[in-house]
């Protein structure tokens, strides 16, 4: 009979095969990714464009990044990138309100947007003979929108109502909301995408005239197209319509870094809830703030050890083995314009309480602190992250999201083709030196959301109703 010691090796060695194997597989991804090559090129006005061409199937999705978003806001007119964000469907000088939308549609395509801190971004996704199409629709929206006040009265009611989906009525999503406020004190990221209620009420159209003339340029926006596509056609079209647009007169953006955190915040939300719910977060940095630009990928791995899938280190421990937690989840991007943070959240079980669950939190960092993490641990886990980078590129729309973001927060679409290297270097003990030095209590912010009373349908009041878009 063999040794559990032996066994234990004879399984370690076993699973790093399976690992090696597993990456060999990925080699001919990785081989592709790197001929597929990106086409750069810069109009005269200053807009960057970037093609790259994919002819497994007919089609192409075209995207136009503006750097711009929530970031950028100041108190007092939060929720404008977002609330401009919809106004930009609702008509320019030649195309009334609903007929944009509806000339996607009778091509056979698929639009839309979205917000987020760093920009703002819009895509046409459709057959790659399409492509002109989308090109005339954004070059005219970039210049040319009719902010009409009937039309932003109506809409944005209908962002106050996503925001009390979204938000007010989600409690976990309000405690998320109110911890950013209290984990930033005076960076960008402190105030909600969609913004303060507060604010909302107060917005005008002036406000968003005044946002669109300032940041909607050629100079300010990335035009990526990934498709079925010709990179000197798609130039050629960029140019034809996109080339004749003034470039626009850019403020001068102001690097906003972080006060520096010296002590445990603690914030506690009581809201109507089923459940218990506890967001952890620590202060730490991301490429574009990193002194050291090795920390951001051992932060990406350190993520993957204690939430990469089923055989993580929450999952087994907290979930499956002691029944402490319902739920966990851990997050951290390393590609954000500002400096971040490095999350951890959990709901206990009904047999225990927030404590007991952020102790348990606490716990698996202290080890991952205090222990190496095992080389075949290690190695499932950066396999994994690196696959799951790998797998997502497979998707047009995936790899124009990456180039866009990744050029638009200011690290160069360039970045794509260094990930999967930079973490595979990624060391164990790397992995405890950025645990020991930033998962700690002096960055620590803690939210907890305690559960009040659910209302039934009966006694909540009658709700408004909001004009259809």
């Amino acid at each position: 009979m063999l040794s559990l010691r032996r066994s234990t090796d004879i399984m370690r060695i076993s699973q790093f095969i399976r690992v090696l194997i597993l990456v060999t597989l990925f080699l001919p991804y990785l081989t592709q990714a790197k001929e597929s090559s990106v086409h750069e090129f810069m109009l005269d006005n200053g807009m960057k464009v970037l093609v790259r061409p994919d002819h497994r199937a007919p089609v192409a999705i075209t995207q136009v990044w503006y750097k711009v978003g929530s970031g950028n806001e100041h108190s007092g007119i939060t929720g404008v990138s977002h609330v401009l964000e919809h106004m930009m469907f609702k008509g320019t000088e030649t195309i009334p309100a609903g007929r944009f939308s509806e000339i996607v549609s009778e091509n056979g395509g698929q639009k839309n947007a979205f917000t987020s801190r760093d920009y703002t971004a819009y895509y046409e996704y459709m057959g790659s003979d399409r492509l002109e199409i989308a090109f005339k629709l954004e070059a005219d929206r970039m210049r040319n929108l009719k902010l009409l006040p009937e039309e932003f009265k109506k809409e944005l009611e209908v962002v106050k109502e996503e925001r009390f989906m979204r938000t007010e009525d989600n409690p976990e999503s309000l405690t998320y909301e109110r911890f950013n406020a209290v984990a930033f004190l005076n960076s960008p990221y402190h105030h909600p995408v969609i913004g303060w209620q507060e604010d909302l009420d107060t917005l005008k159209v002036e406000d968003l005239q005044k946002w669109y003339d300032t940041y909607y340029a050629p100079n300010n926006a990335t035009l990526v197209v990934v498709g079925d596509v010709d990179p000197k056609a798609v130039l050629a079209l960029a140019k034809q319509y996109f080339g004749p647009l003034k470039a626009g007169e850019l403020p001068v953006a102001k690097l906003r870094a972080e006060t520096p955190q010296r002590g445990e915040r603690r914030i506690k939300i009581q809201a109507p809830a089923k459940v218990p719910y506890v967001l952890i977060g620590y202060s730490v940095p991301v490429l574009n703030t990193a002194d050291d630009k090795w920390e951001p990928y051992a932060l990406e791995v350190l993520a993957g050890i204690l939430d990469g899938g089923a055989s993580s280190r929450l999952t087994k421990n907290l979930i499956r083995k002691d029944e402490i937690a319902a739920s966990t989840g851990v997050g951290y991007s390393l590609a954000s314009r500002h400096q971040s943070l490095f999350l951890m959240e959990a709901n206990p079980t009904e047999a225990h309480t927030i404590a007991d669950v952020e102790a348990a939190l606490k716990e698996q960092v202290t080890m991952l602190q205090t222990d190496l993490a095992d080389p075949s641990e290690l190695a499932r886990v950066k396999a994994q992250v690196i696959a799951n980078e790998v797998f997502q590129r497979d998707s047009v729309s995936h790899m124009a999201n990456q180039l866009g973001m990744l050029e638009t927060v200011g690290l160069g679409w360039k970045f794509v083709d260094e990930y999967e290297a930079k973490i595979a270097a990624v060391t164990a003990e790397q992995v405890r030196d950025v645990a020991k030095k930033y998962l700690i209590d002096k960055h620590k912010t803690v939210a907890e959301l305690l559960p009040q009373e659910i209302q039934s349908s009966s006694d909540k009041p009658a709700k408004k109703e909001t004009p259809a878009s």
